[in-house]
C-alpha cells in the first residue's frame, strides 16, 4: 500500500484532491466536509483543537429532539468547553460565558449559538488562513500514487 494514499499527519485516507481544493473556498466548505480531520490535526499543532471540537459538539447538539438528551448534552458541553477551568475551555468573552452558565440548567437548542459564532469567527480569521498555508494542507494537495 502506497503511503501517499494516506495523510502523512493523521494516517487517515487522503481525501480526493478536488475536495481538498474546495476547502480553499471557505471555512464553511471545510467544516461541511466529513473529512476535516486534517484541519483538526492542524488545530492540535496550534493547541486550539477545542475550537473545532466545540463547534462540532454544537452542530450535533442542534439535532437533539429529546429534552432529556438536550439537558444532558448541554451539561456535557458546558463542563467540557465552557465552564472556567474546563478541560478544553474555549476562548469566549465573560458575558457569553455567563449567559451560557445561566441558561444551561434549562437549555434551549440555541443556548450555545452565540459562543459557536464567536468560535467560528475565531477559526475563520485566525486558524483557517494558517491551515491553508500549513504543511498539513499542502501535503494533501500532493497527487496520490497508486501502487
Amino acid at each position: 500500500m502506497d503511503r501517499k494514499l494516506f495523510c502523512c499527519f493523521c494516517r487517515a485516507p487522503k481525501p480526493p484532491i478536488v475536495e481538498v481544493v474546495s476547502w480553499r473556498q471557505s471555512l464553511k466548505k471545510l467544516l461541511e466536509s466529513k473529512r476535516q480531520l486534517a484541519f483538526r490535526e492542524f488545530l492540535k499543532t496550534e493547541y486550539s483543537e477545542e475550537n473545532i471540537l466545540f463547534w462540532l459538539a454544537c452542530e450535533e447538539y442542534k439535532t437533539i429532539t429529546s429534552n432529556t438528551e438536550m439537558a444532558e448534552a448541554a451539561k456535557r458541553i458546558y463542563r467540557e468547553f465552557v465552564q472556567v477551568d474546563a478541560p478544553r475551555q474555549i476562548n469566549i468573552d465573560c458575558e457569553t460565558r455567563r449567559e451560557i452558565t445561566n441558561g444551561v440548567s434549562q437549555p434551549t437548542l440555541s443556548c450555545f449559538d452565540k459562543a459557536q459564532r464567536v468560535i467560528y469567527k475565531l477559526m475563520k480569521k485566525d486558524c483557517y488562513p494558517r491551515f491553508l498555508k500549513s504543511k498539513i494542507y499542502q501535503a494533501l494537495l500532493e497527487p496520490s500514487e497508486a501502487s
